[in-house]
């Protein structure tokens, strides 16, 4: 059993950041892949960056450049530093892990950004 317990978000205006942070619990591997992805209202899930425990990283095309993933191995918990937000970035942002064939959600955090 996983559990995934997200923090960070919250309303910012444009331009402005945030910084996402989730902690993993329970039986982690040390193979795994860890990250974000967002959901914003009539639109389907949506990766947003993932690392792997070797480091790894994709990127959303659009988030390139003003997000950074990082993730702390030993805490099992990784981040999501969010810069330059823009209202298209409004979501809700849901932490991500995945190990084994196996895939684990935490329970999805708000991030409006007002224009």
């Amino acid at each position: 059993q996983v559990q995934l317990v997200e923090s960070g978000g919250g309303l910012v205006q444009a331009g402005g950041l945030l910084r996402l942070s989730c902690a993993a619990s329970g039986s982690i591997f040390s193979i795994n892949v860890m990250g974000w992805y967002r959901q914003a209202p009539g639109k389907q899930r949506e990766l947003v960056a993932t690392m792997s425990s070797s480091g790894s990283t994709n990127y959303l095309g659009s988030v390139n450049g003003r997000f950074t993933i990082s993730r702390d191995n030993a805490k099992n918990t990784v981040y999501l530093q969010m810069n330059s937000l823009k209202p298209e970035d409004t979501a809700v942002y849901y932490c991500y892990l995945g190990q084994r064939t196996y895939d684990y959600w935490g329970q999805g955090t708000q991030v409006t950004v007002s224009s």
